[in-house]
Parts: C-alpha cells; sequence; structure tokens
C-alpha cells in the first residue's frame, strides 16, 4: 500500500526529508505523496516515518493503491537498484 496525504495537511514541512524514498513533494495545495514511490518505509524503519512525524495526523493508505508487504518489499528493491 502507499500512503497519501490529505487535505488536512497544514504543509509544515516536516515529512517530506523524512522519505528515504523522495516520494512526498509540495503539491498545489498540500504535500504529496508519489504512490510509485512510497514503499510505507519498507525495507528502511519498521514504521512509516511521514506518519510518525506528522503533526496532524493526515497520511493514511491510500485506498487507491493497496499493496501487499511483499509488493512493498518488491519496490523498495527496484527502487534501490534505480538510485544506485
Amino acid at each position: 500500500m502507499a500512503l497519501m496525504i490529505t487535505d488536512e495537511c497544514i504543509n509544515c514541512d516536516v515529512c517530506e526529508p523524512e522519505c528515504p524514498n523522495d516520494a512526498i513533494s509540495l503539491g498545489e495545495l498540500h504535500y504529496d505523496i508519489d504512490p510509485h514511490k512510497c514503499t510505507e518505509c519498507v525495507g528502511h524503519f519498521d514504521e512509516p516515518q511521514c506518519v510518525q512525524i506528522c503533526p496532524v495526523a493526515c497520511i493514511p493508505v491510500d485506498p487507491q493503491h493497496t499493496e501487499s508487504r511483499e509488493t512493498l518489499w518488491q519496490k523498495f528493491h527496484r527502487l534501490q537498484r534505480v538510485a544506485g
């Protein structure tokens, strides 16, 4: 599953630098998460770092991008090959 940032985002800028996959960027109205890069921090951390640090709890699972833990691991490995 990928995560998403809802309209409750206050653009506080704390989530973007925490993302190990560079999946978070500033959109037109608030920060957005690229579902093709989001692994929910699988391969990096035990918990999604953006969710842990968000002061307004506006980062739920994106129901349009559901993925199994195995799929997230595969995405992590694919992204590491591209970055490396």
